[in-house]
Formats: structure tokens, C-alpha cells, sequence
């Protein structure tokens, strides 16, 4: 064997441990917990400390079923959770369900319905069901979050009052004015002291404000309110925390079997919802969030269900109570800037400290001070926020009967008589359709409200022919949803209408409302970057003359196209605000163009640019370019640039003038921008952008030189110089003009257009920021021109004389 081979042996001994030509890797890799991390997992312990104690007082379960239930949360659901941000533990949510259930079955069987509940919660996340969870109406979710904090509310008035709550709602009412009849002073005091430190910690002004604020109002409240007591001697209950030694844990349920199948599905359901809107609201606080140190991934909801199942069955057997994701320690939790699980975790092993060395501390709370904490969290779950929202979409009769079916009946029947009431509602909407016809001044309006459905075929085709032969008609689509049977229908009688001379309109009052073949009935189509129509979908108040193309009827640029037509006569959504009438003749208040436009970039833009607006506003703006362009609404210059946020210093006036440096009558705002751009952010470019159609140059052309009364008229004065530069009648006394290459230009407005681009570019130089600038070859001009009609943009060249803008073709991109 050669000397160069090596063995066999070897050979198999060989491994390439790294990378060759690179340096061995380190050792193993030590756990590490962000310092973000360790700062909110106190954050949240201080506010977790207090809030499980008074949860756990307020279902009547032993006070360290709240701490375990808090540990067990952080740790294991915090470890195995899809939501990595999402702090778990005894939620007030579960206070009613939890007191319903220790007071009909015991501790212990409590307990065990709490492991049978993770159990189920597992089974529904292998399934992969949790999505489907979150099919359930938001006003039945928030109309049983109300009523549990209801029925929290008026159970822990009785404990601020010195007293022991009952076992229902009407039962806590009717003893109510016997409690208030026998007062203890130092339950109410400390109760009102506590509640005072709640709301006015968050309030306190000044820079000590803002430092002290970091702490958790809520530790401060029951914190203040206990050191009082202490202090003062007063005499009342207190926390009381038994030996771990004696501990109850879960034990074999005892009870009915249906009773406790009952109460395993309440359990489920209500911890499972919870959890899985907690998770949704999580990404969208995170999302919101500024710059993170660290990415966050977005939840896996399938796998926070099943981290909430194994976070129950731990609990449930080392006697905790039922666990869920918790808002309030969540939102703490983003806010104090955690970046991963580890806050969450940590916070639960904080939990474990406290409870094995701190319960001579906590024994000296007072169980007034934990009562009016948690009277506090319940009165909150009652958001009026939620109340208008519901009443706003129509749903405060299912947010109503949900509240009060949990205050009166219970978690189950409140949510499952919600449940009913939602679908009825629907089924009636879907049912219950408006039809009218109103004649204004010779345009027939039909108006349908509701839902297009084949019970209302019938209304709508009697309607719909109580339209003249060869009318101007305009049907008004205020739904969101049309069957097949209500389409044809529609259709059918349009193109009989539009056939016999005719003209249909087809409008939704609502943004996205269509028809699904928009070449035939155009509905609104408010999308970006969809065929424009002014992105407006208002009704109109007077139509245009029979086949008159409706958008030029509004005003659009001659050369223009309309972007949809429907038949002889007809035309799609004309969308222009006005367009068959005075501005502002709609019904829709003023404004709300501008709302539903800003509505419209929160829901499809925002979420695309949030994260480059946010470096954006780290980093500042560093443009390249100083784009001056006139304030025509026809030229948008990020369109016609591909430009994005942060690519151009726009300047927009009348006209695109730059006035000369120390003119009379001059505008430092144009010179003051030109000033900024070119010494503070230093761009490398001016465009100076002209055109077609132009108002400005139109007025310039039939302006009085002596005649500059107005402002408009001063600021037209302006472009004196370019006019001289193309007389308007274009004398032939030799000189070369700016044109278009190929073409002359179309008239006296486009010549003077090209001329004025020409001269801003002289005024240009005239300033000293630009004049240096050029100097030292740090900066370069360029003349532009933009043809509206044909939407094409054309550069100056200046190797030639006089000037000649030439077209920019597809084959220049790739250059």
C-alpha cells in the first residue's frame, strides 16, 4: 500500500469538525436572558403578585391556588406557547366559572375539572381547530367578558364593604342594602385608599411622575393600603397563605357525569377564547411597537392552545387555579419591551420565589385591599369602548343578551343564548332587505339597504320596473353581499334598460361593494392601484346628459379615457365627488373622503410600510433628489417616479416656479426648501417638472403684465421670463425653443410649458446653495416634463440648442 493512502481505518476516523480555512467554533452555547427580557419580567411580576392573590380570593379558592396557577403559567405556557409575548395565569375572566364550580362540586373536584379542561384543550389543538375559535362574534366575547366583570364586581362590593359575598348576582343585589346598613370602617377605608392609589399613581405629573410611574399602580395600591394598615394598627382580615404541607390538591371528580361534562366544556371554552383573542391582540400590540431589539415571531394559535392545555393539567394537579392568557399582563409585558419567551418565564420562577419566601410579607395584605383591586379589574372588563364599537355594527342587542345571560344565568347560558341571538340577527339581516325609488329631477334612484338575496328578487324586480323606458337610473348598493338570483336579475333589467335608450348606474355606498363582472356593472373598487375614478364612491345628485361620458362630464382631462363603460349611454361608477352636481353635493358629511381614505391606507397600506416608516423615523429622511414640480392633483410624483417614503424632497406650487433670489414680490419658502435640500440633506439632484394641460401657463398666456392685483396674479409673475422666452405667437426671429423630440409642441400652452422649465432651471443657478453646489460637482439639474393625457414623461437634454425633451423608453430602466 502506498505511503500516500491513508489507511481504511483512519480514514473513517477522519471528521471535519468545522468548516476548513475557518476558525473552530466556540464551545457550547450558554443560555442567556435579554436585559429587556429580565426588566419586563419584573414589570410583570409586580403586577401578577397582587392580581392572583385577589383572583384567587374572589372565586373562593385558597389563596396559593392563585400563586401556583401564576408559576404554572409563566413557565410551562410561557415555555410551550405559540404566543411568545402572552403572560398566562388566573385570569379574571375565570373568576365566575371558578366560583361556580368550587361552590357546586368542592376544591378538589375544581381541580380536577381544571386538568380535564387542559386534556380537552390539548385534543383541540392536535386537531388544529384553534382558528376556528375565533369564528365567534366579538360582541359575544366582549358581552361575556361584561357580564363576568358584572358579576366580579358586585360579588367583591360586599368583601370592600366588610362583608361575604353570595352565591349569585340578584342574591349579592338583594343583600346589598343590608350590607351598606352595616359598615366596617376599616374595610371601606382601606378598600378607598386602595382604589385612590389605583387610579391616581398612573396620574402623577412631573418628571417624578414619569419615574415613578414605571411602577405598577396596582402593587402600589395594595401595597400603600397595606403598609396603612399596618401602621395604623387596624384590625381586619388579612391573607392568610396555610402551609404548602397542607396544600389540597386534585382529586377523582365527584358528580353528575353530565354536570361535569358541563363544566369541563364551560372551562375549555372560556380559557381556550380567551387565550387565543389574548394571542391576536398581542401581535397586533407588538406590531405596533417601535423598533424591537429583537423579532418577534407572530403567534402560532394551535400551539398557544396547546401550551394552554399543558399549563391547565399541571396546574389543575398541583392545585392551581385554571389558567389563561391574561390581558393586562400581556400588554405590561410588550410595553416593558420584552423580546422572547424568557420574560414570561421568568416572571413565573418569580412567582415560585415570592411564594416560598415572601408569605410572611404577603400576610399582611388586607383582603379588602385585594377585594377592591379586583372590583377594580372587573368594572374595566365592562370597556365602553366595546359598547360603541357593538352599537356602531349593529350588535348591542347581542352584546345585551350575552351580558345578561352571564350576570343572571351563567358563563354557559350567556354565551350560548348569545350565540342564538347572533345567528337570529343574522338570518334577519339576510331577510330583511329595503328597496325605494325616488325621482330627483329626472335621474330615478333606486336604493336597496341590506343584503341582495333571492327573497328579495321579487321587491326588487317590481322596483326596478317602475322605471321609465329610456331614464337616467342609478341603483344604489348599500350591502356587502348579492346571490347569484339578485345578480341576474340586476343584470338582466340593465341591459334591457341600457337597450332601450337608457342609462344605468351601479353604485355601492360602501367601499369594496361590487358587482363580480365589473366590464359590465362597475361597482366601487376604492383599492390601490385599481382604475383610479378619484378612488371616491359618493352618490350622485345629478346626471350628466344621456351618452355623455360621465367623467368627462366631471371634469376630467380632455384626452382621457374613462376607465369602465357599460353600454350605449352608460357608464360605470363615476365615484367623483360632485360629478353630477355642485361640490359637495352628496350625503356624506364633510370629511369623510379624507376619513375613508386614511381608513382605506390603515387597513391595505400601513401594514405593508410599517416597518420601513419606522426606520424611516429612525434614521431621519436622506433624499436624493429635490423633485420641484407644480401642485396640479393630476401629477403624483411617487407614481410617476416609482418613488417610495424618504426617495424625494417634494416642492409643489402653482406653476413649478423658482422665483429669483431677492426678487420683489419674491417666495422664500421655495428658496428656503431649495436652501435645505441642497446644504442640509444633500441631495444630489433638482428636477424641475413641468406639465401638460397646465393652469398656471394658461393664466400666464392671457395674464396682464400691470394688471397683478391679486396673489394669484403676483405669483404669476413669476413666469414673465419664461413667457418671453416662448412668445406665444412664436415668432420666427431665429432662436431655437424648447420642444419635444418628434413633435412640435400641441399649442402655445405646451410651448410655454417647455420654455418654463427651461427658465426655473436658469433661476435655479441664480441661488447660491445651487450655484455652489455645481460647483464643486456635487450636484447636476434636470429638466422634466410630464404629458397627463398620454402618461408619458419626457427628460431635457441640453446638448442641443434651445433644448429638447426626449421621451423615456422602457429599454433606459435597465440602464
Amino acid at each position: 500500500m502506498s505511503a500516500c493512502v491513508p489507511a481504511r481505518a483512519d480514514s473513517a476516523r477522519t471528521k471535519h469538525v468545522h468548516p476548513p480555512h475557518s476558525p473552530p467554533p466556540g464551545g457550547p452555547r450558554r443560555f442567556r436572558v435579554a436585559g429587556a427580557d429580565v426588566s419586563a419580567a419584573i414589570a410583570v411580576f409586580l403586577i401578577a403578585l397582587p392580581l392572583s392573590l385577589g383572583i384567587a380570593l374572589a372565586t373562593g379558592a385558597p389563596l396559593q391556588a392563585g400563586l401556583v396557577a401564576a408559576a404554572v403559567g409563566g413557565i410551562v405556557a410561557g415555555r410551550i406557547g405559540g404566543c411568545p409575548l402572552q403572560v398566562s395565569g388566573p385570569a379574571a375572566g375565570l373568576t365566575v366559572v371558578t366560583a361556580d364550580l368550587i361552590q357546586q362540586y368542592g376544591w378538589r373536584t375544581t381541580c380536577a375539572i381544571t386538568v380535564f379542561a387542559g386534556i380537552a384543550q390539548l385534543g383541540l389543538g392536535c386537531l388544529r381547530v384553534a382558528r376556528t375559535a375565533l369564528a365567534v362574534s366579538p360582541a359575544i366575547v366582549h358581552g361575556m367578558l361584561a357580564g363576568i366583570g358584572v358579576t366580579i364586581a358586585v360579588a367583591q362590593l360586599h368583601i370592600v364593604l366588610g362583608g361575604t359575598p353570595q352565591s349569585s348576582v340578584p342574591d349579592n343585589m338583594v343583600a346589598l342594602p343590608a350590607q351598606l346598613a352595616n359598615l366596617h370602617p376599616a374595610d371601606v377605608a382601606v378598600s378607598v385608599l386602595t382604589l385612590t392609589l389605583l387610579m391616581l399613581w398612573p396620574r402623577l405629573p412631573g418628571r417624578a411622575g414619569d419615574v415613578l410611574g414605571k411602577l405598577p399602580a396596582a402593587l402600589i395600591a395594595v401595597g400603600g393600603a397595606t403598609a396603612v394598615a399596618a401602621l395604623t394598627g387596624l384590625r381586619l382580615p388579612k391573607v392568610d397563605l396555610p402551609s404548602w404541607s397542607s396544600h389540597a390538591l386534585a382529586s377523582l371528580p365527584e358528580g353528575p357525569v353530565l354536570g361535569l361534562v358541563a363544566a369541563v366544556l364551560t372551562t375549555t371554552l372560556v380559557c381556550s377564547v380567551q387565550s387565543l383573542l389574548g394571542a391576536v391582540a398581542v401581535d397586533k400590540l407588538v406590531a405596533a411597537r417601535p423598533a424591537l431589539t429583537g423579532r418577534v415571531k407572530r403567534s402560532d394559535l394551535d400551539r398557544e392552545l396547546l401550551g394552554q392545555g399543558a399549563a391547565n393539567i399541571v396546574s389543575g394537579s398541583l392545585g392551581g387555579l385554571p389558567i389563561a392568557g391574561v390581558a393586562v399582563r400581556s400588554s405590561a409585558n410588550v410595553a416593558a419591551g420584552a423580546v422572547s419567551r424568557n420574560s414570561t418565564m421568568l416572571h413565573g420562577v418569580l412567582v415560585v420565589i415570592a411564594a416560598l419566601l415572601l408569605v410572611p410579607a404577603l400576610e399582611l395584605i388586607p383582603l379588602a385591599s385585594l377585594a377592591a383591586l379586583v372590583m377594580a379589574v372587573g368594572l374595566k372588563m365592562v370597556s365602553l369602548n366595546h359598547i360603541r364599537t357593538v352599537t356602531r355594527h349593529r350588535e348591542v342587542l347581542v352584546y345585551a343578551v350575552t351580558t345578561c345571560g352571564v350576570v343572571f344565568l351563567g358563563v354557559l347560558e350567556g354565551v350560548a343564548l348569545g350565540i342564538a341571538v347572533a345567528v337570529g340577527v343574522a338570518l334577519h339581516r339576510l331577510t330583511r332587505t329595503r328597496i325605494t325609488h325616488d325621482d330627483v329631477e329626472g335621474v330615478h334612484h333606486v336604493h336597496v339597504r341590506g343584503q341582495l338575496t333571492f327573497l328579495a328578487v321579487p321587491r326588487l324586480s317590481r322596483v326596478l320596473h317602475q322605471v321609465p323606458h329610456g331614464a337616467d337610473a342609478v341603483v344604489e348598493l348599500d350591502g356587502s353581499f348579492m346571490d347569484h338570483a339578485a345578480y341576474e336579475t340586476l343584470q338582466d333589467w340593465q341591459k334591457t334598460h341600457t337597450a332601450q335608450g337608457g342609462s344605468v348606474d351601479i353604485t355601492g355606498r360602501r367601499p369594496g361593494t361590487r358587482i363580480s363582472e365589473p366590464a359590465e356593472v362597475d361597482g366601487c373598487r376604492c383599492r390601490p392601484w385599481t382604475p383610479w375614478r378619484n378612488h371616491q364612491c359618493e352618490r350622485p345628485s345629478k346626471a350628466p346628459t344621456p351618452g355623455t361620458d360621465r367623467r368627462t362630464a366631471a371634469g376630467a382631462p380632455t384626452g382621457e379615457s374613462p376607465a369602465t363603460t357599460t353600454g350605449p349611454n352608460t357608464s360605470g361608477t363615476s365615484g367623483v365627488p360632485g360629478a353630477y352636481g355642485p361640490p359637495g353635493a352628496t350625503d356624506q358629511p364633510r370629511g369623510h373622503e379624507l376619513a375613508r381614505g386614511i381608513s382605506a391606507f390603515h387597513r391595505n397600506t400601513a401594514p405593508l410600510m410599517r416597518r420601513e416608516l419606522a426606520r424611516l423615523a429612525r434614521e431621519g429622511q436622506q433624499p436624493s433628489q429635490l423633485f420641484l414640480t407644480c401642485a396640479d392633483s393630476r401629477v403624483v410624483t411617487s407614481m410617476i417616479t416609482s418613488s417610495g417614503p424618504g426617495d424625494l424632497f417634494v416642492v409643489r406650487n402653482v406653476g413649478n416656479f423658482v422665483p429669483l433670489p431677492g426678487e420683489e414680490s419674491g417666495d422664500d419658502s421655495v428658496a428656503a426648501a431649495i436652501e435645505y435640500a441642497v446644504d442640509v440633506l444633500k441631495v444630489r439632484s433638482i428636477t424641475v417638472c413641468g406639465h401638460s394641460g397646465c393652469g398656471a401657463m394658461q393664466a400666464l398666456l392671457g395674464a396682464d403684465p400691470a394688471g397683478a392685483r391679486t396673489p394669484l396674479q403676483r405669483w404669476l409673475r413669476h413666469g414673465l421670463p419664461s413667457l418671453e422666452r416662448a412668445p406665444a405667437d412664436a415668432a420666427e426671429d431665429g432662436r431655437e425653443r424648447p420642444r419635444l423630440a418628434g413633435r412640435a409642441p400641441a399649442d402655445a400652452a405646451e410651448r410655454l410649458c417647455l420654455a418654463n422649465v427651461v427658465q426655473q432651471l436658469e433661476h435655479l443657478r441664480a441661488h447660491e446653495s445651487v450655484a455652489r453646489a455645481l460647483g464643486a460637482g456635487d450636484l447636476e439639474l434636470q429638466g422634466m416634463y410630464f404629458h397627463v393625457g398620454e402618461a408619458q414623461s419626457y427628460l431635457l437634454s441640453e446638448d442641443t440648442e434651445g433644448g429638447v425633451f426626449e421621451l423615456v423608453r422602457e429599454t433606459n430602466l435597465t440602464a
